[in-house]
């Protein structure tokens, strides 16, 4: 069991950082490289990339793993001194998901709902998509997963420590 319980909050640590990688990522490269895009190159790329990151890799292993394993890890951890630790990371990272839920993923699926940007008025989808929320939402979203990320870093030496005789 302890082998168990070990490797999931391994697992739900890892997980975790790649999740706050991803949102670090289109927060301090992807995002500002379209900012400095004409309107029909950012609508078309952007579009573009939120079709390819809707895939069973980064939903099933990723975006929604990540909490499953963070309850994993906190199930197997029940009377453990990381639990606390385990606990307030899935929350936080709940909050990620509600934040990516309720604010991104709808002006992505805006965005992406405008059309083809051979057809389409781009600089009103554009417009529309409200580029400074969007960035927001995601800072947002970076912090608190790299918040979620250090605890279970926390959990995992607490986890180690109580090993050691």
């Amino acid at each position: 069991m302890n082998g168990l319980r070990v490797a999931a909050l391994m697992a739900a640590t890892i997980t975790t950082g790649l999740m706050t990688g991803a949102y670090w990522a289109y927060g301090t490269a992807f995002m500002p490289g379209l900012a400095k895009v004409d309107d029909k190159t950012f609508v078309a790329a952007f579009q573009a990339a939120d079709r390819a990151i809707v895939n069973p890799v980064f939903l099933g292993i990723g975006f929604v793993g990540t909490l499953l394993l963070t309850g994993l890890a906190g199930l197997l951890s029940i009377k453990e001194k990381a639990l606390p630790w385990i606990a307030a990371a899935f929350v936080l990272y709940l909050i990620t998901m509600i934040v990516t839920v309720a604010v991104n993923v709808p002006l992505n699926d805006a965005l992406k709902a405008a059309g083809d940007p051979n057809t389409i008025d781009v600089t009103a989808a554009r417009a529309a998509f409200d580029e400074a929320r969007w960035r927001t939402f995601n800072n947002l979203r970076t912090v608190v997963a790299l918040a979620a990320l250090t605890l279970l870093t926390w959990a995992l030496y607490l986890t180690g420590k109580s090993a050691q005789p």
